[in-house]
């Protein structure tokens, strides 16, 4: 199989040795950044499949720029970095990893809305900085979880597992989406409601809708001053879902108790804001960072690739309509 594929950031080992397995000829990025898109669109200039990661932006130009490209997979469940009409128009196979990270992302979620309910990120830094003299009882004090209400926007694989997670929390459950789902009120005991109840009612919103055109700054100044302002905000999902700037205020001022991000909305650029404040909980966009979780998709990216590469359709594909003519 002499195919050209480029990998456009080292993955785990266990995906870059089937793709070695299988004959292709292989160009892997070694360097630990993304590609200067000058240099991404270089190497697809030749390549026949490239498995690409969302810090890679393969918009129409890029896909113009790639004459001889037959399959993208994507290392990630989300591909708004990807311009799907494109690659189908050019009858280009897509694919991503979806289901193998719903329990790590699930678990990022929680640790962001625990952290930042208990204000763990602002008392740790206290505890390093040395600042700490003794106990004291208005020291750091959080909100409570237990029996709470949790806001789900956008009920997808991980945010029915936040939702799984929190009936060990005794916690009502609200969920807001394009339409109801049997599954969730049945077996979760959720409630589907519309968006502005799901903001007033909930002590914690927990974030995990696609971006699209729809969806993006879903949450501004105006969905924002709905909330408690008690409430927690958790985001896993993608950053300009949320106006950051709006959320910086929001923290700022009280209008809300805390956020928990490990997305942003012109990552890797975080607002200075919210960087200076500190009732919000920062991660580097690590929600499906566990080693197997890596591992797994490094995987699926490679046995995706390949098939499309060989005139199958992918196990995780993304715009089916293009085998459905072959």
């Amino acid at each position: 199989m002499a195919f050209d594929v480029v990998v456009t950031r080292v993955l785990p080992e266990a995906g870059l040795e089937l793709l070695r397995r299988s004959g292709v000829k292989l160009w892997i990025n070694p360097v630990d950044a993304p590609l200067a898109h000058a240099e991404l669109l270089a190497r697809l200039a030749t390549a026949e499949g490239v498995v690409a990661t969302l810090a890679d932006t393969l918009d129409a130009d890029a896909i113009a720029a790639a004459p001889r490209l037959r399959a993208v997979s994507n290392y990630a469940v989300g591909y708004n970095n990807i311009d799907i009409a494109a690659c189908t128009q050019r009858g280009i196979g897509v694919s991503n990893t979806p289901g193998v990270l719903t329990q790590a992302t699930a678990e990022t979620a929680w640790a962001l809305l625990m952290m930042a309910a208990r204000r763990c990120g602002e008392a740790e830094r206290h505890v390093r900085t040395g600042t700490w003299a003794g106990w004291g009882p208005m020291q750091f004090l959080g909100v409570d979880i237990i029996g709470r209400t949790l806001g789900i926007i956008g009920p997808g694989r991980i945010a029915k597992q936040v939702a799984r997670l929190a009936r060990g929390f005794d916690m009502k459950v609200l969920y807001y989406g394009r339409s109801r789902h049997a599954d969730w009120d049945q077996e979760l005991n959720a409630t589907f409601t519309d968006l502005p109840t799901l903001l007033r009612e909930s002590d914690f919103v927990s974030i995990h809708c696609p971006l699209t055109p729809q969806t993006r700054h879903l949450l501004g100044p105006a969905q924002l001053a709905l909330m408690k302002p008690t409430a927690v905000l958790v985001n896993t999902a993608r950053g300009p879902v949320v106006d950051e700037a709006a959320l910086a205020r929001a923290l700022a001022t009280g209008q809300i108790f805390a956020a928990g991000l490990d997305v942003y909305e012109f990552e890797p650029t975080i607002h200075p804001d919210l960087l200076n404040l500190p009732n919000v909980v920062l991660l580097p966009h690590i929600g499906s960072g566990t080693q197997s979780t890596r591992s797994r998709m490094s995987v699926m990216v490679a046995e995706d690739i390949l098939a499309m590469l060989s005139g199958r359709a992918p196990a995780h594909g993304v715009n089916p309509e293009v085998w459905a003519t072959r």
